[in-house]
């Protein structure tokens, strides 16, 4: 992702192409349920993962950089690696969507793995609801941090979003932290199975 970003940099703009326009998506999609869509616009359905890897700023993806390896590693610990690439672009896809809906129409582009993000916090939330987890070290912190209080992190940001929809515009892809965060919380809530790291138990 940070290569991708500094590519981004050096590209100076020509990696635009890889960012979600809202409105571009929905011409898309109105293409393929009239039964004509292109190559075109299969490559514009493409960025609805793709652009989880362009960011907007150093700031943006050093933020997006530490709360993955907080809530990624958490998930790479419970349910193992291909749980979390599966939850990476199962809810960075879903994030777009959720701006798409939510920005309708817009030919402003979405950029940045923060859907992801707030996927992995939804997914830890449902782990911590269904199973009482281990307390996880996150380095480079001096203790173990409690479930709780981690499940707490990710409700909070839950609600700042829903009151970043209903307030004044900020810039913040509010649609793509929902989307991101309601499908890791449905799909640990419902889907996963008993993570791997209490199966000993």
């Amino acid at each position: 992702m940070v290569t991708t970003f500094v590519a981004q940099l050096i590209s100076f703009g020509a990696m635009a192409d890889a960012m979600a326009f809202p409105a571009r998506i929905e011409a898309a999609w109105e293409h393929l349920r009239a039964g004509e869509a292109t190559a075109a616009d299969w490559q514009t359905f493409s960025t609805l993962l793709t652009a989880a890897f362009m960011h907007g700023g150093w700031d943006h993806i050093l933020f997006n950089m530490l709360f993955l390896w907080i809530f990624a590693g958490l998930i790479v610990d419970l349910m193992g690696w291909r749980w979390m690439l599966g939850l990476f672009l199962a809810t960075a896809i879903a994030g777009s969507i959720g701006d798409v809906i939510l920005r309708s129409g817009s030919p402003v582009p979405a950029l940045g793995a923060s859907g992801a993000v707030m996927g992995f916090e939804g997914a830890y939330l449902g782990l911590a609801v269904r199973w009482k987890l281990p307390w996880p070290h996150i380095f480079p912190m001096a203790h173990p941090i409690p479930p709780a209080r981690l499940g707490i992190l990710a409700v909070v940001g839950f609600i700042l979003d829903i009151s970043g929809v209903v307030g004044p515009s900020t810039g913040v892809a509010h649609g793509a932290h929902l989307g991101g965060f309601i499908t890791g919380l449905f799909l640990t809530s419902f889907v996963a199975p008993r993570p791997q790291a209490l199966r000993s138990r």
